[in-house]
């Protein structure tokens, strides 16, 4: 097949850093070209995905979420990708842009939660497109948005060496802000007698008032901040953490860093919020938390885990090879329907 992936236009494709949904995009890309697909990627001039790649920006659009551009950024894309068989779009407006173009048979995925707003705008998508969802939380959230697929997130694991956790800290990964729970890992590991690193993403002004006023003043020298790591910088990170913690406050659609964690040995405590119990096996590799007294108890019971057990989790649902099989699968079954949402729900890891 012929398949045009188009990326949101505000980070390269892979991230330099932060980038979730981009490292997605980059997996997907990569996974599908060792099946021997024609791939044809849309994103921003400075990315370095090794598919043949297109662009509208140079550099990734300013400032971040700026609807203007992103409008510009998705007609250039179904412009260029029109000889496509399939257009699989990550962006959130794009597939109304595509169908008013009489793109190609087309899947989106929501990267995010879905909220009375954006069930209208995915709701309008699903008339033109099939809707993958990326957990089956997230799906069961969706309604009315009909769901075609669910497919989880995937790694590349050449990208993910196997760490030996012997760097004698805990590890917090993730954006400043409440809701992923900073405050709350400083918290935890402090009371479990561990020492943490937080690496971290703090861009936008309310991620900074946030450090400021219920991070920063816990601090001292058993917590060390890691600001913007790089990927490898991360990788090390993930690879020599004892444990990680996940102390998530909302239902997290997915949580691409857990399946990091574990693909580099390292378990995960997390609270059984969102997408969090369809990764990871509570007492195999890690633990589903009750709240921070949970928390705290389990970071002794990490002792008990295989290493080796949470790097074959995600050799077994969460590799590149299965996330593009299943993204395969969806779009073989959008041309044999035409470009009409097929009654196919190809699922990633079942529960």
């Amino acid at each position: 097949m012929r398949i045009g992936i188009i990326a949101p236009p505000w980070l390269p494709v892979p991230p330099c850093g932060y980038g979730g949904t981009e490292l997605v995009v980059h997996t997907l890309a990569k996974g599908l070209l060792e099946r021997g697909h024609d791939v044809q990627l849309f994103t921003v001039g400075t990315s370095t995905c090794p598919v043949p790649r297109q662009h509208l920006f140079d550099r990734p659009a300013q400032p971040l979420g700026d609807v203007v551009a992103e409008a510009a950024h998705v007609l250039a894309a179904y412009e260029n990708l029109a000889d496509c068989d399939v257009v699989h779009d990550h962006t959130v407006i794009g597939a109304l842009v595509g169908a008013a173009m009489g793109a190609p048979p087309g899947a989106v995925t929501n990267h995010g939660p879905y909220t009375p707003l954006s069930r209208r705008i995915f709701a309008a998508v699903a008339r033109h497109a099939a809707v993958v969802a990326i957990s089956h939380d997230q799906a069961r959230s969706a309604p009315p948005v009909p769901v075609t697929a669910v497919i989880h997130h995937g790694l590349d694991l050449a990208d993910y060496p196997s760490g030996a956790g012997d760097g004698d800290y805990l590890l917090f990964v993730g954006r400043m802000s409440p809701e992923k729970g900073a405050h709350r890992a400083l918290r935890i590991a402090r009371r479990a007698g561990w020492r943490l690193v937080i690496a971290t993403k703090m861009w936008e002004p309310r991620e900074r008032a946030y450090y400021l006023e219920q991070v920063e003043p816990l601090l001292g020298p058993d917590i060390s901040v890691v600001h913007d790591p790089d990927p490898n910088r991360k990788v090390d990170l993930l690879g020599g953490a004892h444990a990680m913690l996940n102390p998530i406050t909302w239902p997290e659609p997915f949580g691409l860093v857990m399946i990091e964690a574990l693909a580099c040995g390292t378990p995960v405590l997390t609270y059984a919020r969102g997408a969090a119990p369809e990764i990871v096996d509570h007492a195999g590799t890690g633990f589903l938390c009750v709240d921070e007294a949970d928390m705290t108890r389990r970071v002794a019971d990490v002792a008990t885990l295989q290493r080796q057990d949470c790097r074959a989790a995600v050799q077994a649902r969460f590799s590149m090879a299965r996330l593009a099989e299943d993204h395969e699968r969806l779009y073989a079954a959008l041309l044999r329907s035409r470009g009409d949402p097929p009654a196919v729900t190809p699922v990633a890891c079942p529960v």
